[in-house]
């Protein structure tokens, strides 16, 4: 979902794929309720790097929409350009980080489990009476 000028939010999740560079510098700055020099000061900053048409205009996709929304949060609160795109940044990275620790404890419980030992019904005494 990204805000428009009025704050309202525009789902594009069904137009097209989430990496897919399918929006002009144009129509992301209206998108966003943003000017076209604000995405390219994100780019400058280093949170956006848009793909290039074959004549070399930048082509945004709904991801790269999707920072420069919660970077340009940030920017209507106060922070300066850069810290807003260093914060974005980090919130991906942190992300990224966490689903990685979620997928590595995962693989660390499936191994776990198959290396306990199974109970072996033969040497499992009846609590109760010794009997085996």
């Amino acid at each position: 979902m990204i805000a428009d000028q009025n704050g309202s939010g525009a789902d594009l999740s069904g137009l097209v794929g989430a990496r897919t560079p399918a929006f002009t510098i144009g129509t992301a700055a209206q998108l966003l309720g943003v000017s076209q020099a604000f995405l390219r000061q994100l780019g400058v900053n280093g949170l956006l790097d848009p793909q290039r048409s074959a004549g070399g205009h930048r082509r945004y996709s709904q991801h790269d929409l999707g920072l420069a929304s919660q970077a340009r949060v940030l920017v209507d609160e106060g922070l300066s350009m850069d810290a807003a795109c260093r914060i974005v940044t980090l919130q991906v990275e942190l992300a990224y980080a966490r689903a990685e620790i979620a997928q590595l404890h995962q693989q660390l419980d499936a191994i776990t489990d198959e290396r306990k030992p199974a109970a072996d019904p033969d040497t499992s005494a009846d609590p109760d009476t010794g009997d085996r």
